[in-house]
């Protein structure tokens, strides 16, 4: 990959920065994002932060080889560390478990100040993210899936605003579940994506029913029939 074409995910990562923002990528890798974003002008300027000194040097040496240093500021730490409240207005964070990257946020609560804008791409796990949006005053503004190489991405944009607007009272768990806006699109995506997911819970429910039944099994069993039962309500639309 180079900085002159981003792969379709970080690419539909890119698409929902804010012209002239101020940007963090947290979990820069290669710095990809940041040095493709301020090369095309979408971005003012960047940090892209790193927590493993492998990735992290990478990141520099990207920088440095497209002359971006004075744009780009490569930054080791863990999480929102790399940042001061108010230093950017724009934070991407792609490519991690949606339970980590619910994580980075939370440890790093104050470093949000100034934020306008996160945009958020989690590997599993977006309904972590979303239960974190909402407990945390952003509004959940835009959601897109994609399919790149055979594997399938969720790409969740979210604002300061009103948390609850997204969401329907009677359809809530469903759509923090599934997304309200990739419930809306119901694209070939998403129905790849959830159909491969409710056949894997049915495996494990099969499996779980040969087990010893339990109290805590029986509560996971009925957890996952509602998984399953929300998935099939949305699929068969």
């Amino acid at each position: 990959m180079n900085i002159e074409q981003l792969s379709k995910r970080l690419e539909t990562v890119v698409s929902y920065i804010p012209e002239g923002s101020k940007i963090a990528d947290i979990g820069s890798d290669h710095a990809y994002l940041p040095c493709f974003a301020v090369r095309k002008g979408i971005a003012e300027r960047a940090i892209a932060g790193e927590v493993v000194k492998g990735p992290y040097l990478s990141a520099e040496k990207q920088v440095k080889d497209a002359c971006l240093q004075d744009k780009i500021e490569v930054r080791l730490g863990n999480g929102l560390e790399v940042i001061a409240p108010g230093e950017v207005d724009c934070i991407t964070i792609a490519g991690m478990g949606g339970a980590l990257i619910s994580s980075i946020l939370e440890d790093g609560k104050e470093k949000l100040t100034g934020v306008k804008r996160l945009i958020l791409q989690p590997n599993v796990s977006a309904k972590s993210i979303r239960l974190w949006l909402l407990q945390n005053n952003w509004e959940l503004t835009n959601e897109e899936i994609i399919e790149e190489d055979g594997k399938v991405y969720e790409i969740l944009t979210a604002d300061r605003g009103e948390p609850d607007r997204a969401y329907s009272k009677e359809e809530k768990q469903k759509e923090l579940l599934l997304g309200p806006f990739l419930i809306q699109k119901r694209n070939e995506a998403f129905k790849k994506k959830w159909t491969q997911e409710s056949a894997q819970w049915k495996n494990i429910l099969a499996n779980m029913e040969k087990a010893e039944q339990t109290d805590s099994l029986n509560e996971r069993k009925t957890e996952l029939m509602n998984k399953i039962q929300m998935v099939e309500e949305v699929l068969s639309k």
